[in-house]
């Protein structure tokens, strides 16, 4: 047999259960109130009848219970609802002399009615039980005194219950067959709402193993537009991401081995070259030889880059925060760069300030990011292109703009250039996380990175740091 489990356990087990539990409650409340009702009400009926003595007996004075007893017989012969009660007369002596039915009295059936109307300062006590044979009865007794209090005798009023019970035991049994109706009609409704969760939450399930094991194309066929609905599209939509990102994931190990693999197959060469003893005259040699210097630094940069991007997902990249000549660093990386621009006859323009006041930051790691977009905008322009580099400021902030005439960035690409491993240019040399790792550089120096594209116009990437706020002397010079 299966066993139930999940939301349908619980299910069953909260709602369903409290629901039960609630009919259960209503069901017996129910019960109790309706045996009561008729109860009360052939009590009430008995205890109207016992109040007609007062009006046979209220002027009774004598003490002869002969006369007692004649008054008690005639009272009952006259009595109108023989058919529905039994009357029976007890004498003082606490014998029944009397009784309705006309047939002897059965001594051994209980009267503890009669006991406790005799002690009752009312004269009066109701008792509900079952007689010797097992029928259900409800008895009242009356005491009967004359008008100087003196006791006489009793009569007491004998009702079957037996048909009382059985219309009690009728509405109990609507009671539970309407309880039991509720329940299912609940049982039938919320199979069909557990259904409409547990259902698409199985497929959602399976779906999601699916995208686990690398299948990034399954899709949850979305059927209603509820909070299910809005999950089926948040599980669509990330296993969409995930098939962007690992796509993205895997480009940039393609692109990262081709980084490796092109310095590494230079370097290799000349040094079997060398070693083999190919290289005769010194000119050869130092070209083999400068060839290595360079791609190892090649090598060593793309490593470099990576490790910087393992420190930021890690969040142990530490800066070294100082006083900084921003205009310093920015000369420093123009002037690397310069060389490599003119092979390539590029042209790169730089109009150097007079003066911009220091930012707190990272000398190395602010050099960094400027070598990696004007690195950038060298790589994207074509030859006999401008690269121009433009620095201002205000009283706050500094602001660095490179702006290059290369072939720009596309609308779509435009948002995520900044994203890690993401490449808008697939036939660019790079790793696809140099922008992301500029971005956090900067990020982590109070300031910013934007970048303004379009496509074959050129790119516009504008770096903002805050200024350190600097004292002023009466003269105005700054300290």
């Amino acid at each position: 047999m299966t066993r139930v489990k999940g939301i349908t356990r619980r299910w069953l087990i909260n709602t369903l259960g409290v629901i039960a539990a609630i009919v259960i409650v209503i069901v017996i409340c129910l019960s109790f109130a309706i045996k009561v009702f008729f109860y009360n009400s052939i009590e009430q009926t008995i205890s109207g009848r016992s109040t007609e003595l007062i009006n046979v007996f209220g002027s009774y004075t004598t003490e002869s219970s002969t006369d007692f007893i004649t008054m008690a017989t005639e009272y009952v012969e006259n009595f109108p609802d023989k058919e529905l009660m039994e009357l029976m007369v007890i004498n003082s002596a606490g014998r029944v002399v009397i009784t309705s039915t006309g047939f002897p009295p059965d001594e051994s059936q209980p009267m503890p009615d009669y006991e406790m109307a005799k002690s009752s300062s009312g004269g009066v006590a109701t008792w509900s039980g079952t007689l010797v044979s097992g029928e259900p009865v409800m008895a009242l007794t009356r005491v009967i005194t004359n008008s100087q209090g003196s006791y006489l005798g009793a009569v007491r009023y004998i009702v079957s219950l037996e048909m009382a019970n059985q219309r009690v035991m009728a509405f109990v049994a609507i009671f539970i067959t309407s309880g039991v109706v509720i329940i299912l009609l609940v049982l039938f409704s919320g199979s069909f709402f557990i259904r409409s969760i547990v259902n698409p939450v199985k497929k959602m399930s399976v779906t999601a193993k699916r995208i686990a094991q690398g299948d990034f194309n399954a899709k949850i066929d979305k059927l209603h537009d509820d909070e299910i609905g809005d999950l089926c599209d948040a599980i669509n939509n990330m296993a969409q991401e995930l098939g962007v990102a690992e796509k993205m994931k895997n480009d940039f190990i393609s692109s990262v081995s081709h980084e490796l693999r092109t310095p590494l197959t230079a370097i290799k060469g000349w040094a079997e070259t060398m070693q083999l003893g190919g290289v005769s005259d010194k000119e050869t040699f130092d070209k083999g030889m400068s060839v290595i210097i360079k791609e190892a630094s090649r090598l060593t940069g793309i490593v470099e880059e990576l490790l910087d991007f393992s420190r930021l997902q890690n969040g142990r990249m530490m800066l070294m925060m100082d006083k900084t000549d921003i205009l310093a660093e920015l000369d420093e990386s123009i002037y690397m760069l310069k060389e490599r621009a003119s092979s390539e006859g590029k042209h790169l323009l730089y109009d150097e300030p007079d003066y911009v006041g220091p930012v707190l930051g990272d000398r190395n790691r602010l050099k960094q990011v400027f070598f990696n977009i004007i690195d950038n905008a060298l790589k994207y322009t074509p030859a006999d292109g401008v690269v121009a580099i433009e620095v201002s400021a205000d009283q706050d902030n500094v602001k660095i703009k490179v702006t290059d005439n290369g072939v720009g960035i596309s609308p779509e690409d435009l948002p995520r250039v900044k994203e890690k491993f993401y490449k808008a240019n697939q036939t660019v040399r790079g790793s696809g996380i140099g922008l992301a790792v500029a971005d956090e550089i900067i990020s982590m120096h109070n300031g910013t990175l934007d970048i303004e594209s379009s496509l074959g116009v050129g790119t516009t990437v504008t770096i903002t740091l805050p200024l350190i706020k600097e004292k002023s002397s009466d003269s105005g010079n700054p300290q």
